[in-house]
């Protein structure tokens, strides 16, 4: 075997090893040693293999796959601006603490700073965002026993710092490859990894982590807590509901929180109406994971009166209003044993009946208009979704409509790209996690979204495409500026330009031509009867963006109404 090739072989034995099951890559000659050993480990039943054309879908296909099943999805690229493509998702990775495996082919250091075709600075290419990043030797002649050991540890240690086994803190990690000619196999790919490049018996991975994290027990907590659940992996999202539920705290969650079937519907609102929460104000917020998406709770947050603890998913924690006064992990409670009820206190009584009441005044304002809006697509999608489904929200207005107006679900799995919240990649990430979901998937995004990542559309021959319905509210460009302080009377004149951005175009004229089949829907009957017809499919709503905004304001107004009367 010529060094590359050995080389790729081992990488690839030693990440199925570790517990990779999917792997995605977009052509490319320099990466083609592992390109080539990925698509024998999947002929040999080992992996599942996704191949795009564009690298940035291929790293949010990654990133979906990563998110939906925690386990590390490595993403292969050649060398050059591919390498840059992977940076939007390693940020995301980085911010959602997800295990994304970026593994770029570079030219061997002889190449660097020579100007050769496609070369540039790939080494740190990343900066920060990784938790660690490993500039790998260029594989060599007679060093084989040697190059095995340092190979198969280095992927060891990739897997287990990606993973967070031992930190607590899982984000994603770089692997620079530096590669010699030649690239291609010189035998038929059946040698077995033997001899000198063996690894542990039976299978084993050559260095094993074992899982620390953080166990550190909060203050006991005072008669009136919150408990905000921001993005957050499920797992620690589902214990903060069982621990609230124990304790008789009000939960406010947002959708990707793995929390929001516990939360309380449009419980932000409550924060928004001043003198009910001066008469409700908790004396402690219990902060979980990371809140991104309300004014409201940062505002809360901030208040002098109430005391921030905060239970993170990892050692770095969320405090953009510098307010935590702890930092650690749940209050000790004991184990709730089968059949026991929830607790009921005062104060949770009273949370529950005013977001009881803020979400029939919802429910009233949305019906009595005879057309479909952005606010109610939000909502009739969460309450037409078939049990045990997955739903991947778009960032900006989505994921917001869903926090505001829908009704939480407790039988649902909702994902979002909440790491820095950026609009790139949502239809490859849904399209990763649908593929590891397995069974009916929806994801809704605004139509700028939709565009930007038109190419995680473009699925290869081959290539599975999941039973994935992607709903999208089409109000012609960029609505969320209009419901923010550019959207107001005084900014017209320059807002359409630089703001609202009409695109333009007919969305599922766009889908169709990339072969998916779309539907264009305008009453609530049109919608609930397309999401039963199953995907692949684009379902598309007409919205008007001014009309979205001052909806937004009756919606809110209509909430504090019911609050004070």
């Amino acid at each position: 075997m010529n060094p590359s090739t050995a080389f790729a072989r081992v990488l690839v034995d030693e990440l199925l090893r570790g517990g990779v099951t999917d792997a995605v890559l977009a052509p490319g000659s320099r990466s083609a040693p592992v390109a080539l050993a990925l698509a024998a480990a999947e002929r040999a039943g080992r992996l599942r293999l996704h191949v795009r054309i564009d690298e940035r879908t291929a790293s949010f296909l990654a990133l979906g796959l990563a998110k939906a099943s925690g386990r590390p999805v490595p993403v292969l690229t050649t060398s050059g601006t591919a390498a840059a493509h992977l940076h939007a998702a390693v940020l995301e990775a980085d911010a959602a603490g997800v295990p994304l495996l970026a593994l770029t082919a570079d030219r061997p250091p002889e190449l660097r700073a020579t100007g050769a075709n496609q070369t540039i600075e790939q080494a740190a290419l990343y900066g920060g965002a990784v938790r660690w990043a490993a500039d790998v030797g260029v594989p060599e002649a007679g060093r084989e026993a040697a190059q095995n050991r340092y190979w198969r540890s280095l992927v060891a240690k990739a897997l287990t710092i990606a993973s967070g086994t031992l930190s607590g803190d899982a984000g994603p990690v770089h692997l620079n490859l530096a590669l010699r000619d030649p690239l291609m196999p010189d035998d038929d790919g059946g040698e077995a990894l033997d001899g000198p490049w063996a690894g542990r018996p039976d299978g084993a991975p050559w260095t094993a982590g074992r899982g620390g994290g953080l166990a550190m027990p909060l203050k006991p907590a005072p008669a009136s807590t919150l408990v905000v659940v921001g993005d957050a992996p499920h797992g620690l999202g589902a214990v903060a509901v069982d621990i609230a539920a124990r304790a008789g705290w009000p939960v406010l969650a947002e959708p990707s929180s793995g929390a929001w079937g516990g939360s309380l519907r449009g419980g932000v609102l409550l924060l928004g109406a001043g003198e009910w929460l001066a008469e409700h104000r908790p004396e402690r917020v219990l902060v979980v994971g990371r809140p991104t998406l309300s004014r409201p709770v940062n505002a809360l947050l901030s208040d002098a009166r109430v005391r921030v603890e905060t239970v993170p998913a990892g050692p770095r924690w969320a405090d953009a209003v510098r307010s935590s006064s702890a930092v650690g992990g749940f209050p000790l409670l004991a184990p709730r044993m089968p059949g026991e009820p929830a607790v009921g206190t005062p104060a949770l009584d009273a949370w529950r009946d005013a977001a009881s009441r803020v979400g029939s005044a919802v429910d009233e304002v949305l019906d009595a208009r005879p057309e479909l809006t952005a606010a109610r697509v939000a909502r009739d999608v969460l309450a037409g979704l078939p049990s045990g489904a997955l739903l991947v929200l778009g960032s900006s207005t989505p994921v917001r409509d869903v926090d505001l107006w829908a009704r939480p679900r407790a039988d649902l799995t909702v994902l979002a790209n909440r790491g820095v919240a950026g609009i790139d990649g949502t239809i490859s990430t849904a399209i990763g996690a649908a593929t590891v979901h397995g069974g009916p998937s929806f994801a809704l995004m605004g139509d700028l979204t939709f565009l930007h990542d038109l190419t995680g559309l473009l699925t290869g021959e081959g290539e599975p495409v999941p039973d994935l319905t992607v709903v999208v509210p089409d109000n012609d460009g960029g609505g969320i500026f209009a419901q923010l302080e550019p959207g107001e009377d005084r900014y017209a004149e320059g807002y359409r330009r630089v703001f609202g951005t009409p695109h333009g175009r007919d969305l599922t004229a766009v889908a169709t031509a990339l072969g998916w089949t779309a539907t264009r829907v305008s009453t609530a009957d049109e919608l609930t009867a397309a999401l039963r017809l199953g995907g692949p499919r684009v379902v598309v709503v007409r919205t008007d963006q001014r009309a979205e905004a001052r909806l937004g304001r009756e919606l809110r107004a209509a909430a504090a109404a019911v609050l004070t009367s």
